[in-house]
């Protein structure tokens, strides 16, 4: 730390050096020896500091505000243990700073938040929550040389666009709808299955490859019908659907229309088990549909989850996580957590927080983060990515397995 002088400290100075030449005082009596106190050490000069902007993108505001607000405090807890390490990239140390925005889960306001994040020269971006913000945020990244790690876009075109800056650190839809067609299919036996989905890329994606896995394990799609993610009626298309007699319902879309609908499935008496993708799968699910959640019907799967080892970091990762912000986890803020601390490691692997320059160390990535160990495909994807089934029990989400 450089040495400054207070502005006390400089005005007694001054008024040593410039004032009034005084008439000399009568000498003091001689006062009794005394051992000399030892002078104070001089503190040790430290390096310069460098800021690092950490750009974060999520919907903060709208329907999903509790998946964005989860995200952000993921982020500023990554941000402060890293100021509390002080972190030195090079010969300086690092002073994090991180620039939060807020994309409402739009696609238009996700874009314009890019370019503001890219305006303000941050030196990477975790972000954004959705695939249908991804995406078009992430040709901004690109074109600004940036690297993005989203800790949560599923849509497999994230990362197929040959971008070299895009990278996720969870499983892609190919995994997670797989995995639950055949589950579906293989385990909850189903045989007639209906699917709905809300026309977002998230939501379009994962619906499209479950229904392809369950095609595939041999069972038979009764109905495909079409939501938005602003819906809140869907009384229309599930009566539709109840004719079909199907004995599974597959949801491709988020919590907050997946609790109402639900709560529809239920006073219809429709009798099937329900399923979901990572956006579904939430810890507030079960007090968006009441006692419509029901005990083992719902059955969905987060596009991460860890085992053996790793379950211990992620669970004090959680414990810490309440204990500072007062609430449980939601879903994603432990991957946002660990993609600020892929950026931070790639930066003082490269010894520079220039994009240009530890951009290539990104992907090198061979990080053990609290949510397992992160290493990147020549995509950007995360290498033997894992998904987490759960169900819910006494309004609960209970984890049933892991998968890789």
């Amino acid at each position: 730390m450089q040495l400054k002088w207070t502005a006390v400290a400089l005005a007694a100075l001054s008024v040593v050096a410039c004032g009034k030449k005084e008439e000399a005082a009568a000498p003091a009596p001689a006062a009794a020896p005394t051992a000399a106190a030892p002078a104070p050490a001089a503190p040790p000069p430290a390096g310069e500091t460098l800021v690092v902007k950490i750009g974060h993108v999520g919907p903060t505001s709208g329907p999903i505000a509790h998946l964005g607000k989860d995200n952000e405090l993921g982020a500023k807890m990554a941000i402060d243990d890293l100021n509390a390490k002080q972190v030195k990239i090079g010969d300086k140390v690092a002073k994090f700073e991180l620039v939060a925005e807020d994309d409402a889960a739009d696609p238009k306001q996700g874009t314009a938040v890019a370019q503001k994040l890219m305006d303000e020269k941050v030196n990477g971006v975790v972000g954004h929550l959705n695939s249908g913000t991804t995406i078009p945020a992430s040709k901004i990244y690109s074109d600004a040389g940036v690297p993005q790690i989203s800790p949560s876009a599923t849509n497999p075109k994230y990362t197929r666009q040959g971008f070299k800056t895009t990278f996720r650190v969870v499983a892609d839809d190919t995994q997670l709808g797989g995995t639950l067609g055949r589950y579906a299919v293989e385990t909850l036996k189903g045989k007639n299955i209906a699917v709905i989905d809300d026309r977002t890329a998230y939501g379009q994606g994962v619906a499209e490859e479950f229904e392809k896995a369950a095609k595939a394990a041999g069972a038979t799609i009764v109905g495909h019908e079409f939501t938005t993610d602003k819906s809140t009626d869907f009384n229309a298309i599930l009566t539709k659907l109840k004719g079909a007699k199907p004995d599974i319902l597959f949801f491709g879309g988020m919590d907050a229309v997946g609790g109402p609908m639900l709560k529809q499935v239920k006073q219809l008496g429709l009798n099937v088990k329900f399923m979901g993708g990572d956006g579904l799968c939430t810890g507030e699910l079960a007090k968006l549909a009441g006692d419509a959640v029901g005990e083992e019907m719902v059955y969905c799967a987060e596009a991460g989850g860890v085992d053996g080892e790793f379950k211990e970091p992620l669970e004090k990762f959680k414990a810490d996580f309440k204990a500072k912000n007062g609430v449980d986890v939601q879903i994603y803020a432990p991957y946002v957590y660990d993609a600020v601390q892929v950026l931070a490691d790639s930066m003082v692997r490269a010894g520079s927080a220039d994009p240009e320059k530890y951009l290539p160390e990104v992907g090198k990535t061979n990080y053990k983060g609290v949510t397992g160990p992160i290493t990147f495909d020549e995509k950007g994807d995360i290498k033997n990515g894992a998904l987490t089934l759960y169900t819910y029990k006494g309004g609960q989400r209970t984890q049933i397995a892991v998968v890789r």
